[in-house]
């Protein structure tokens, strides 16, 4: 597995009816398979998340979605960024992500960490627990599913989690790639370093350099060679062939989410956007390289959120940023 290049879909809020609502996502995942894209993901959850929404907006669960990827797509891999440790069961989470690849003809990913989103579990009646809790419950889970994923039938009796002898067949491949995602220099990149073949970090570019050295510790306490450990971050990219366009579609995301970038200071709008790659093409591509790929991350992993449905945009991006990754 690489992904040097990922596509997630991190909202459906599109204009048009609820039966138009998945035309456009496949008509995105097609888009990024065509314009170079390794992988295609959505999220892995049941209300809108902050900072990008209003709980009730809309929000696909994510592994019905995918397969239905799957069958409108030919090459691109698939993938939840992350699945939420917290809403399955792990030996059922292994059979969900490897019928995912069976139906995609090997192209899946279990993307996964330990789950952060209060509001949803109690709305949902799923046990939330304690930040120790919901890592514990992570690292019993792998010990389950990467088994499960190589073909082994794991007896697990642990604090959170119980198998005895679980099947998980059929399967296409025996080697099923595990992506954690998360910021977590202790927690979440000790598990990358003992389970995963590929880490998404979130979060402020400027923190980089801190997370890889983090991550390169991890890797030797694991006694892993950090350079079978494939990297990305997640940026929030708005591009334009017209650089103010990109700009101003900026300004009305960030309104939307009750954010008014001329209200703020010169710090306070610099936090809010730390994450924001926004401008021309060239502008997005020299801004990136410096901030994300110059520090030494392996890969980039783009939303569009303010405009990735309409079409030409993901095109654009694939264009753009194939060339730094390559």
């Amino acid at each position: 597995m690489s992904i040097r290049l990922g596509y997630q879909m991190p909202n459906f809020s599109y204009p048009g009816s609820v039966a138009e609502l998945f035309p456009a996502v496949i008509a995105q995942a097609r888009e990024a398979e065509s314009a170079g894209f390794d992988a295609a993901f959505v999220m892995d959850h049941f209300y809108q998340l902050p900072g990008l929404g209003s709980p009730d907006q809309p929000m696909l669960e994510a592994y019905s979605a995918l397969s239905g990827l799957a069958t409108a797509t030919s090459s691109i891999q698939l993938s939840a960024l992350v699945t939420g440790n917290t809403y399955r069961n792990p030996a059922v989470l292994a059979k969900t992500v490897t019928t995912l690849d069976v139906v995609s003809g090997g192209r899946a990913v279990l993307g996964i960490g330990a789950g952060w989103f209060e509001l949803e579990h109690n709305s949902f009646g799923i046990d939330f627990g304690t930040f120790t809790d919901r890592f514990e419950r992570l690292d019993e889970a792998l010990q389950i599913i990467v088994p499960m994923l190589h073909g082994e039938r794991p007896t697990f009796d642990g604090k959170w989690y119980h198998t005895k002898e679980a099947m998980n067949e059929p399967r296409v491949r025996d080697d099923l790639p595990v992506l954690l995602g998360g910021s977590g220099e202790k927690k979440t990149f000790a598990l990358a370093a003992r389970f995963a073949q590929h880490l998404n970090i979130i979060c402020d570019p400027a923190d980089l350099p801190r997370k890889l050295d983090a991550l390169a510790q991890r890797c030797e306490e694991a006694g892993r060679d950090r350079s079978t450990l494939e990297t990305s971050f997640l940026a929030f990219v708005m591009i334009d062939e017209d650089g103010d366009k990109a700009r101003a579609q900026q300004r009305e995301f960030l309104r939307g989410t009750g954010v008014d970038l001329d209200a703020l200071s010169d710090e306070q709008r610099a936090a809010v956007t730390a994450r924001q790659f926004v401008g021309t093409p060239d502008d997005v591509a020299a801004d990136l390289q410096a901030r994300v790929l110059d520090p030494g991350v392996d890969g980039l992993i783009v939303n569009i959120v303010a405009n990735g449905h309409e079409p030409g945009v993901v095109d654009l991006a694939g264009r753009t940023l194939g060339k730094l990754v390559r």
